[in-house]
């Protein structure tokens, strides 16, 4: 099952700096990300090589974080994929609460990286539909 790390983070300044600075000095690798902020405050979320890790170091410099699963789908990169990919959910009646773009290091492929309500349903769906799911 695929991790991400949601931080919350004051909107500032050099804060970005800072969480990379800690993922950095704790040997650990971003793999994908998305920020959304607002006037004060923003979520970042990512995909690291180690989460549970991540969220120690920092919760350990007063951030506040957690680890969810979301769901990673690997697709071939050409024109259309992301819509072919969404419209499979729709069909499916998933709604997705956001999503955002990472790669398999090994494959080189693309990885659409999502959250929805029924993590574990729509895993089955996909992959059902052949779609490669992390």
């Amino acid at each position: 099952m695929l991790k991400q790390l949601s931080i919350y983070a004051e909107n500032k300044k050099g804060v970005m700096q800072n969480i990379t600075g800690i993922l950095k000095d704790e040997d650990i690798n971003i793999l994908g990300s998305v920020t959304n902020d607002s006037a004060e405050y923003g979520i970042v979320r990512m995909v690291v090589s180690e989460p549970d890790k991540a969220m120690e170091a920092l919760i350990a410099a007063g951030y506040l974080c957690h680890v969810i699963e979301v769901i990673g789908v690997e697709v071939e990169d050409k024109t259309g994929n992301l819509n072919d990919l969404l419209l499979t959910l729709k069909d499916s009646n998933v709604s997705v609460d956001y999503l955002y773009l990472s790669f398999n290091r090994d494959s080189g492929k693309p990885i659409m990286v999502f959250h929805t309500e029924d993590i574990m349903e729509v895993r089955a769906c996909l992959k059902s539909r052949g779609y490669t799911v992390l």
